[in-house]
């Protein structure tokens, strides 16, 4: 792996991380919001859903752009981020409905769905769907051909 890939991924991570981070001022603002034109009425998971963007989000991508080495390639990522939209509007939901003074029953789908794909995504990640794994195979993978022995002459091809 390269300089420069290193140097991209760890750009990669930092914006993501960034990202991430706007996300959870947008949640707590939302939060706030929610919150002051409900009456006096208020709840837990409304006011920290903007704690899964950021400890789920920007904290982890902040460390992967920082530390640098292997990222996580894109299927985990793609499980990493679900679970945490999941985790995050399922918090909005649940904080809505108890302002509003309801239940459901189905609210727990976003907590299973949620931690199901975060759990898939870090163990995606940890059992070496990197980036750097993958790149460092497909170098493995052309080296190890040696053009050397491939006859390209005209006459020896069979058509």
């Amino acid at each position: 792996m390269s300089a420069s890939d290193i140097e991209r991924d760890s750009r990669g991570m930092m914006r993501t991380g960034l990202v991430y981070l706007c996300v959870s001022l947008l949640c707590a603002c939302f939060g706030a919001m929610y919150e002051q034109f409900s009456h006096g009425v208020f709840s837990y998971y409304m006011i920290y859903a903007f704690a899964f963007p950021l400890a789920g989000g920007a904290l982890p991508f902040f460390l992967l752009a920082f530390r640098g080495g292997r990222t996580p390639s894109r299927l985990p990522l793609h499980f990493y981020h679900s679970g945490i939209a999941a985790l995050t509007v399922g918090s909005i939901f649940q904080g809505v409905l108890e302002i509003y003074g309801t239940t459901n029953s189905l609210i727990s789908v976003y907590w299973i769905v949620g931690w199901g794909f975060v759990l898939c995504g870090l163990v995606g990640f940890a059992i070496g769907w990197g980036r750097s794994s993958a790149i460092s195979k497909k170098k493995e993978k052309v080296a190890c051909t040696d053009t050397s022995d491939m006859d390209t002459s005209r006459e020896n091809r069979e058509v």
